[in-house]
């Protein structure tokens, strides 16, 4: 797999990698491995770039273009390694598309490994990361790489026939790729990244590639209860799941008082709702239907896997648990970047007085939020953060919203405000329904940030 990967870099003359992140940097240490002097060129935004990566200095096989005009010559590449956080909104790349790959596309045609992939606008590092937990928990030769953030250059040297790799697959990974997994997994489709695509349609067709290229002998998962996933299921042989009374022929059916598995006619109920279970809200149970599909595939134990889904800990920034400060109890969700994911943030967690919202206007549609806002009685305090947070304050206003509304300044402003009007023995979460990049580098430094804030101002009751 790895040598057919090389041949296909080395075949090329003119090869450009295309940002210098995690993934950028993953490809520069294989290809140099490999092929110490290919002729190779870094494009990167970044013009002091060299100062963080002073390797650089030392290959004289190296060309780069840094700053501005670091897209300006794309065309003239023969293959460009294109790393996922390179925007192409303003870009028209029709000329230049097929030469276009990246390691997620290098992989998928090479593999001769056992490949399952997980997209969607949310969940992805959910189900990922709990199918992962259950194949290795099984015994299996398993790896997860991907947008859960480990490139897979950096882990392909321990591929072998045996190996299940699992994938965490965003949309800038899927929009350029020829190649799909033997399991791929659609979990849902919303209104997302519309500042990085040129259209929603554009955003919807990146995530559809995961199927795209697959052989007949690959399975389809598709999660149907999305605005936009039901109408491209075209494959009656798809596993689909779905929380509502639809009619599907295969996959899980998530019931009242479990999960069921549709196969051949029968309907068995595989896990049941009553568990104990660390991953909290009846929305992850879309994550743990997609697994148990994925565990159908491969032929688990359908007891152990029950026992791995209870054991599973939601991941940090998802729902979760800070701990109780001044008899407040904290919740971090920062992944929570759109409405939907922010309503069942605060439906699945109990006592929920306070809730803090708001980031970068991506221009997505926020009336759901706002009428989930103004409906939802338990809630008391809702702490608005730039710029959205201050866009459904207003709103709310105008609307005659009795709730406590509140604009903070900054995170740090929103943390005391929350110290201040959060009742004692009730929880306060911080789910912002937004992108965090018109303050912070993502969602994982805002996560971090508000739990530092936490515990800066509050000291622990236990």
């Amino acid at each position: 797999m790895i040598e057919k990967i090389i041949n296909d870099i080395d075949s090329k003359n003119n090869i450009l990698i295309l940002g210098f992140g995690r993934e950028g940097k993953s490809t520069y240490k294989l290809i140099r491995k490999y092929l110490k002097n290919k002729k190779i060129t870094i494009a990167d935004g970044n013009v002091n770039l060299l100062e963080a990566n002073s390797f650089l200095r030392e290959d004289s096989n190296l060309e780069l273009i840094l700053g501005e005009g670091y897209l300006d010559k794309l065309d003239k590449f023969d293959m460009i390694l294109k790393s996922p956080g390179v925007n192409f909104k303003r870009i028209n790349y029709d000329s230049f598309k097929d030469k276009i790959t990246s390691e997620i596309d290098l992989f998928l045609k090479y593999s001769n490994c056992q490949t399952i992939g997980i997209t969607g606008t949310k969940g992805k590092s959910t189900t990922s990361s709990l199918i992962y937990h259950i194949l290795k928990e099984m015994g299996k030769n398993v790896r997860l790489v991907g947008n859960i953030g480990i490139p897979v250059f950096d882990e392909i040297e321990s591929f072998f026939k045996d190996t299940i790799v699992v994938i965490e697959l965003s949309c800038h990974q899927l929009q350029f790729v020829n190649a799909s997994p033997n399991i791929s997994i659609l979990l849902n489709i919303y209104e997302e990244h519309l500042d990085l695509y040129k259209s929603y349609e554009e955003y919807m067709n990146a995530k559809l590639n995961i199927f795209k290229y697959q052989k007949d002998k690959d399975y389809k998962i598709i999660g149907i209860d999305s605005p936009d996933t039901n109408k491209y299921v075209k494959d009656k042989d798809s596993y689909l799941f779905t929380k509502e009374d639809k009619n599907i022929s295969k996959g899980i059916k998530i019931k009242e008082d479990g999960l069921y598995l549709v196969k051949d006619s029968k309907e068995t109920l595989v896990y049941e709702k009553e568990r104990k279970r660390n991953l909290l809200g009846d929305h992850n149970l879309y994550n743990v239907a997609a697994a148990l599909c994925v565990c159908d595939i491969l032929s688990l134990d359908k007891d152990k896997v029950k026992l791995l889904i209870d054991d599973f800990k939601p991941l940090e920034h998802r729902m979760e648990l800070v701990g109780e400060y001044k008899k407040i109890t904290f919740y971090n969700d920062s992944i929570a970047t759109i409405p939907e994911a922010t309503i069942n943030c605060v439906k699945a967690i109990p006592n929920c007085k306070t809730l803090i919202i708001g980031g970068l206007n991506r221009g997505i549609d926020l009336s759901l939020l706002t009428n989930f806002l103004m409906e939802y009685n338990s809630l008391e305090n809702i702490i608005c953060l730039k710029d959205t947070g201050y866009m459904i304050a207003d709103e709310l206003e105008r609307v005659g919203c009795k709730k406590r509304l509140l604009k903070a300044l900054d995170m740090e402003d929103a943390v005391k405000l929350a110290y201040k009007y959060t009742k004692e023995n009730y929880a306060c979460i911080l789910s912002p329904a937004a992108a965090s990049y018109n303050v912070y580098k993502n969602f994982e430094e805002r996560g971090k940030h508000y739990k530092e804030l936490i515990r800066k101002y509050g000291k622990a009751s236990n």
